[in-house]
């Protein structure tokens, strides 16, 4: 089942039948324990209405929720920030982390700055090399427990970050350098482990890459992440957790302001944001 934020409501879809979720608050709502249950029981239990998507105006599905990120979580990104920190001598904190037993996690965005869907991503001025990174995104109520996942672009200024790890927090959150959405999927059971992450960017009517990655090849598992999310901190509104990367293009390839990054993973839909450069 999906829950959609909207403008003016939430929006519950099911299969193809979609249902109005009046007088609900979205935070209120998402942090329930029996969430899967309750959807589940409107669905079978109110008319749907005679509406689709389309005519519904989405907003990010974030409330009060903070967004978060763990980094080097795949071979491939490991293999990515070494190259870039290689001239500053980071490199090998790369390779540690992948090994360690503790995960890199870092605070991402408010929702205030986060981008939904068809909003603008930003790329830093100060910046010559930006990437978007595609990410199967959690959702962990505020007792911890995941309930639901989404889609998360976690836009990167890949030189701030290779000229010094400690630039970590100006390589990644500045305004709009975030974007979830769709949907919040809301499942009874885990996601698939095989389930695929697909990325393209456009540029002048031109896709300039194109990849795809299964999330199997992820070296730690989902509950894992969270539980050292929660380990010292509290979450009363719940939290998203982007989970990190494997799909990163050449090194010669930066975002310029006019192409449009579509991110889509297998069951939550798709995410279409254009760059653009913050005036």
């Amino acid at each position: 089942m999906k829950l959609f934020k909207t403008k003016d409501t939430v929006v519950l879809q099911t299969a193809d039948t979609i249902f109005n979720l009046e007088n609900q608050d979205w935070n209120t709502l998402i942090n329930r324990e029996d969430l899967y249950g309750f959807l589940a029981a409107h669905a079978s239990s109110h008319m749907p209405v005679e509406q689709n998507m389309d005519s519904f105006q989405l907003r990010a599905p974030v409330g009060k929720q903070e967004i978060w990120a763990a980094g080097v979580t795949y071979l491939r990104s490991k293999e990515a920030r070494m190259d870039e920190a290689k001239e500053s001598g980071g490199a090998d904190f790369y390779a540690k982390v992948y090994e360690a037993q503790r995960p890199e996690l870092f605070f991402k965005s408010t929702a205030e700055r986060c981008a939904g869907p068809g909003e603008e991503v930003l790329i830093r001025r100060d910046s010559h090399w930006n990437v978007p990174e595609p990410e199967l995104t959690l959702f962990a109520n505020a007792s911890g427990k995941i309930v639901g996942y989404t889609i998360g672009n976690d836009m990167s200024s890949r030189d701030i970050e290779g000229e010094n790890p400690l630039y970590l927090p100006q390589a990644k959150c500045y305004e709009r350098s975030a974007a979830i959405g769709p949907c919040l999927l809301v499942t009874s059971k885990p996601i698939d482990a095989d389930t695929c992450i697909h990325m393209t960017i456009e540029r002048s009517g031109k896709i300039v890459f194109n990849g795809s990655i299964s999330i199997n090849q992820m070296k730690r598992k989902h509950e894992e992440l969270i539980s050292y999310l929660f380990m010292e901190m509290d979450f009363p509104q719940g939290v998203y957790l982007m989970t990190g990367t494997c799909l990163v293009p050449p090194n010669a390839f930066t975002l310029a302001a006019g192409d449009f990054v579509n991110i889509s993973i297998d069951g939550i839909g798709s995410l279409r944001n254009k760059v653009a450069i913050k005036q």
